[in-house]
């Protein structure tokens, strides 16, 4: 008998018809001898009508009060599966985060996780019980709810896998895997039959909306054993593992395991400071304190003694990170800010460039084939990012997957 936690995303539990088929799943691991921990996403655009509602009266809605709200949508899902459940004659139980008592930080609206009690839910499990949570909530030390920020419920599923020490968790959604890129930008993407922590985290971090990355990160972390399935095609999904389970030969033969791409990035660009010590910090220290999460970063020295300097962060903080550099520009000694939101980065991800040169350069020249500017690049061991115009992006990925011939099984 294994301990399995399962998450089931918004697609997967959209309607009553899809909470009944997702029921019928979770009966089907039970009569295997399994105990299932269930948690689950608000059905599918719940999310988004919630958010509509509190921005039809303010624009900024109070943050502690926006999570209130927000968590509703999953306390909706939870009840709708337990009564789906006992209607098949399978004992069921839901739980709010704050009746699991997921412990978080205070930080509305993007919560880190702290702490997991799992001793209420343990003693349903071995009363038989299915344990159905909500995902992408918790409490704070004060008992106030909080959240955990877009694609929050997989961290949820790998913080309880990781508490309950599960045999696996396995993420649920309306793909059967992870892909060497989006299928429905290039049709001729191959599933992954398994990719690294190392991996899954550049792609989950660079665009690459299968998992969030608190919850890779979680599962790296914790050895939480992971994998990617679909909630409508049956098959094995994608197994995400540690680097030691590659055979040296594998990792010798592949080069690059996928493609990431992101189209919510916006760029912003400070001219003209004074280059002098602390210049970053000072631009980036108030665009940090508003809980605004910098991406890349370019600095540049001019001739005349002043730095220009360059970063990207989602476009949903844009226009408060526009206007946090604006009224410090006088400060800085700026000459100009201003900024940009067509923009997209693109991503070549892959352990295999370890052990090869030439890779930025076959990305540059594919690009440049295509006649593609880059206007920003960022790399580390195992990634190569780059910025373009927005309108190029889908371009761009099809010639890199076709470059590094993606679509054949190394």
């Amino acid at each position: 008998m294994a301990l399995i936690v399962q998450k089931y995303g918004g697609t997967s539990v959209g309607n009553i018809e899809r909470i009944e088929n997702v029921a019928e799943k979770v009966i089907g691991w039970r009569e295997r001898g399994h105990q299932v921990v269930v948690v689950v996403s608000a059905m599918s655009g719940e999310t988004d009508r919630l958010i509509g509602l509190a921005k039809g009266i303010t624009a900024r809605p109070s943050p502690r009060e926006f999570d209130v709200l927000l968590s509703t949508g999953e306390q909706v899902t939870i009840a709708l599966l337990c009564i789906a459940l006992e209607k098949r004659g399978c004992p069921a139980r839901s739980y709010t985060g704050g009746q699991v008592r997921i412990l978080t930080d205070d930080a509305f609206n993007k919560a880190r996780i702290c702490d997991v009690e799992v001793d209420a839910m343990r003693g349903d499990l071995d009363a038989g019980r299915v344990v159905v949570v909500a995902g992408f909530q918790g409490v704070d030390e004060d008992g106030n709810i909080t959240t955990l920020g877009r694609g929050g419920s997989d961290t949820t599923g790998v913080a309880l896998a990781a508490a309950l020490k599960a045999d696996e968790c396995q993420i649920y959604t309306d793909v059967d895997g992870v892909y060497t890129t989006d299928p429905r930008v290039v049709p001729e993407a191959r599933r992954l039959d398994r990719i690294t922590f190392e991996e899954m985290l550049e792609m989950a971090s660079l665009g690459s909306k299968v998992l969030q990355i608190r919850a890779v990160e979680f599962a790296g972390k914790h050895n939480v054993p992971l994998r990617v399935l679909s909630t409508f095609v049956e098959g094995p999904g994608t197994l995400i593992t540690y680097e030691e389970a590659f055979e040296v030969e594998q990792m010798e033969k592949v080069l690059i395991s996928g493609i990431a791409f992101n189209r919510s990035e916006a760029k912003l660009t400070v001219l003209g400071v004074p280059d002098r010590p602390g210049v970053a910090f000072n631009i980036l220290g108030p665009v940090s304190g508003a809980n605004i999460e910098v991406d890349m970063i370019i600095q540049n020295i001019s001739h005349d003694g002043t730095t220009d300097f360059t970063f990207t962060v989602h476009r949903n903080d844009f226009e408060r990170t526009l206007e946090i550099l604006k009224e410090r520009a006088a400060e800085l000694g700026a000459r100009e800010v201003s900024g940009d939101t067509k923009i997209a980065k693109l991503s070549l991800v892959g352990i295999g460039m370890r052990s090869h040169a030439g890779v930025a350069s076959k990305m540059f020249q594919a690009l440049a084939k295509e006649g593609i500017n880059i206007r920003m690049i960022s790399t580390s061991e195992i990634k190569i990012s780059v910025v373009v115009d927005e309108k190029y992006l889908e371009l761009g990925v099809r010639a890199l997957h076709e470059a590094f011939e993606l679509d054949k099984v190394a």
